[in-house]
């Protein structure tokens, strides 16, 4: 069993900034890309940004130099520096990973339970 637990969303003026974690735990043999979608309402799920397991980065257009994503592969943590903020960043935030939990195993997907981001004035 993995559990992926966020933390770090609330409420944010506009130019505000952020900072999301996301902490994996449980029977994890190792971890390959990470990485933070987000949901806004009456939208479908889009990806933020991801990180691959030695820090290859990518991140989607609307975030490009705004949003940082990094990783911490001792402590098994995805962060999401937010910068910038507007309006349109309002969402619910998900982390995700692949993770393969015994040796040689397959890599399967996990989700947090997602972090509300609200940025209003």
């Amino acid at each position: 069993q993995v559990q992926l637990v966020e933390s770090g969303g609330g409420l944010v003026q506009p130019g505000g900034s952020l900072r999301l974690s996301c902490a994996a735990s449980g029977s994890i043999f190792s971890i390959n890309a990470m990485g933070w979608y987000r949901q806004a309402p009456g939208k479908q799920r889009e990806l933020v940004a991801a990180i691959a397991p030695y820090g290859t980065a990518n991140y989607a257009d609307s975030v490009k130099g705004r949003f940082t994503i990094s990783r911490d592969n001792v402590k098994n943590t995805v962060y999401l520096q937010m910068n910038s903020l507007k309006s349109e960043d309002t969402a619910v935030y998900y982390c995700n990973a692949g993770v393969a939990t015994v040796v040689g195993g397959s890599w399967r997907n996990y989700w947090g339970q997602g972090t509300q981001v609200t940025v209003s004035s």
